[in-house]
């Protein structure tokens, strides 16, 4: 099995094992994150009804780096999240290591006044 392979289906493991843990609510919903190569995406979720509350991109995004337009993006959903009378997430890395533009989307969302 090739590397790239594998990688992939370590994250996928680390994953379900976060997911087994973590379970979003109306009060307390669950701020997903996937990482692509490019760019990243973020979605908050109320578990309970399988729906998604608001989500957010840093593709429109004009920062320098991707570590910048995360932080950005992490703020911006932070102000939706807001709107929403939401004052704490669960926060689900999607497997992927906290550390990077993982942690810059967390650094915006507190920064913008949600606990995680």
């Amino acid at each position: 099995m090739d590397k790239q392979k594998q990688k992939l289906i370590h994250r996928q493991r680390r994953h379900h094992r976060v997911r087994a843990k973590i379970t979003g609510s109306a009060e307390l919903p669950r701020v997903a994150v996937y990482r692509s190569l490019k760019y990243i995406y973020s979605q908050v979720i109320d578990d309970s009804k399988g729906k998604t509350i608001c989500s957010i991109n840093d593709i429109k995004l004009k920062e320098k780096n991707k570590t910048e337009r995360s932080f950005k993006a992490g703020e911006m959903l932070g102000e939706m999240i807001k709107k929403n009378n939401i004052k704490k997430v669960l926060f689900d890395r999607g497997g992927f290591r906290y550390h990077g533009r993982v942690k810059a989307l967390a650094e915006g969302l507190r920064k913008s006044g949600i606990q995680l």
